[in-house]
């Protein structure tokens, strides 16, 4: 029997044996999702419902979540539905849990998410940026006092075999040896499933230290990895380094952050990129292969109102036939409600093995004043985009606008985004606009209606910054919370 389905049981089980209590909790939230996508695919109409529901009583927690995705929303508007499959649509209960909690003592039994350190040699999560669900079924005992304690065990499902699972376990321990310091350990075993249903067996090992003495924040971890039992190759062993500190001295502050990762790479992890923009050393390869890098970042503050700030990292493979570097740098003033931002990103890699460059700069301008005692935010960005494959060079400028404005309840944000190939082609080129308005249409409810398109990325719009996909369409969005 699969682990939710256990789960599922315990939770009605203890929900009939809770409800003649009179402190029992209940809280919950839906999100109703429809879409409309101009795409030239056979459906063009989607329906999403999420139903998650909460209940607690004194110790003990239970929960889930149903889920009607008829058919599922693809994160990229290329993923076109030109028949319609069974697959495609997903209706039924999902992220059960239950949980016990006396004092120090946790255990949770269900979807899990859960972080060891910094994500380094373990990291259970749902990535919204790539909607890709990398959350571990599992039973998870916690003590958290002084002694830091964390064991787990839990399943997932293969990436590769329909209806199989790979399996997770391990201990997480830390403790404050000094004032300021802590020192931990983990230790996890992975097991995945190839093919004649046979496992390969990874064994990984880290150590991490902690330190918050005065101004001064650091953390650094090593891992390292070992992985055999794989069909026809042969053990292979990996290792992982990351160091971060900073250090405050009042109107200012630095620090950085380094990393090295050779041969450590799987599912179940989430490593830091060292740098501003999350930027991995190659579109065309994951991170944790083979790469090295560093980062230094600061800011200070020039009184109460204006700071400065920069961020600028580099990274390269063993080769060095892979390099990359992130730049970051922000004007910012604030003052009696009035905000004034300028910022420059600059974000550049080179793979010599495929004769590949590409580089993206991006000035920016932002504000936020009131008009008429109501609240007006604007950017404007204008991305130069240059890439070269081989002896083919292309460049082009990405422009884009936008204003948010706050009316008593309702909230509305226009935006405005083009592709030049050259100054001359302004009057020629496409424009893609957009509009977003959200209000709340009950106390604890609210919807939200998008109209446009859009290029897809990190967007911040009224208030909320979100990851979306490319889309061109109409998309309207309830959510109410009890």
């Amino acid at each position: 029997m699969k682990l939710r389905y256990l789960c599922l049981i315990i939770i009605l089980f203890s929900t009939l044996t809770l409800m003649g209590q009179t402190t029992l909790q209940l809280s919950g939230l839906n999100e109703m999702e429809f879409v409309y996508r101009t795409a030239p695919d056979s459906l063009n109409v989607y329906f999403r419902d999420a139903f998650a529901f909460n209940m607690g009583y004194r110790n003990f927690s239970f929960g889930m979540k149903f889920i009607a995705e008829l058919p599922k929303h693809g994160i990229d508007q290329t993923g076109l539905y030109q028949n319609l499959q069974p697959g495609s649509l997903n209706l039924g209960w999902q992220e059960l849990y239950a949980s016990y909690t006396k004092g120090a003592y946790s255990i949770n039994a269900g979807t899990t998410e859960e972080t060891f350190g910094r994500g380094l040699s373990f990291r259970s999560y749902k990535d919204l940026e790539f909607d890709e669900d990398h959350r571990l079924e599992s039973f998870l005992l916690r003590y958290d006092d002084d002694l830091q304690f964390k064991a787990i065990y839990g399943a997932i499902e293969s990436p590769t075999y329909i209806d199989q699972y790979d399996l997770a376990y391990g201990t997480d321990l830390s403790y404050p040896i000094l004032s300021g310091v802590r020192l931990g350990g983990t230790a996890m075993a992975f097991r995945n499933l190839q093919a004649f249903a046979r496992y390969s067996q990874r064994e990984v090992y880290a150590g991490r230290l902690q330190l918050n003495l005065g101004g001064l924040d650091a953390y650094g971890e090593y891992a390292k990895s070992e992985s055999y039992r794989l069909i026809g190759s042969p053990t292979t062993f990996g290792s992982a380094i990351y160091a971060s500190g900073d250090y405050n001295l009042g109107a200012l502050s630095f620090g950085g952050a380094y990393k090295k990762y050779d041969k450590f790479n799987y599912r179940l992890q989430d490593l830091p990129m060292v740098n501003y923009h999350e930027e991995t050393l190659s579109d065309a390869l994951a991170s944790g292969f083979d790469e090295e890098g560093w980062q230094a970042r600061s800011t200070l503050y020039l009184g109460e109102t204006i700071s400065i700030s920069g961020d600028y990292a580099e990274a390269w493979n063993s080769s060095k036939e892979k390099r990359m570097n992130d730049l970051y740098a922000l004007l910012d003033y604030s003052n009696d409600g009035k905000i004034l931002q300028a910022s420059f990103s600059h974000v550049e890699k080179v793979d010599d093995a495929f004769s590949t460059w590409q580089k993206e700069q991006t000035p920016a301008l932002g504000f936020g004043t009131k008009i008429f005692g109501k609240a007006l935010h604007g950017t404007a960005e204008f991305k130069l985009v240059e890439k070269q494959l081989f002896a083919d060079s292309y460049s082009h400028y990405e422009p884009k606008i936008q204003a948010d404005l706050s009316l008593g309840k309702l909230s509305v944000s226009i935006g405005s985004q083009s592709n030049w190939e050259d100054f001359s082609s302004i009057m020629e080129s496409r424009y893609w606009l957009n509009t977003e308005i959200k209000y709340p249409l009950f106390p604890q409810s609210e919807i939200i209606v998008f109209a446009g398109k859009e290029a897809g990325g990190k967007v911040c719009r009224n208030g909320v910054c979100r990851y979306v996909a490319p889309f061109e369409g109409l998309k309207v969005e309830l959510n109410t919370r009890f």
